[in-house]
């Protein structure tokens, strides 16, 4: 009972955080930055 409490509360404070950088921008810049590694990696970047 204890353990799936602690379970569902870092779940819980997991898709808050996901929510509060989506609305942020984080997304974005996450995606810019992802992007740009595997421009340069392949050489075109």
């Amino acid at each position: 009972m204890k353990r799936t409490a602690i379970a569902l509360a870092v779940l819980a404070v997991g898709f808050i955080m996901l929510a509060v950088g989506t609305l942020r921008g984080e997304m974005q810049i996450v995606f810019e930055k992802a992007a740009t590694v595997c421009l340069e990696c392949i050489g075109i970047g």
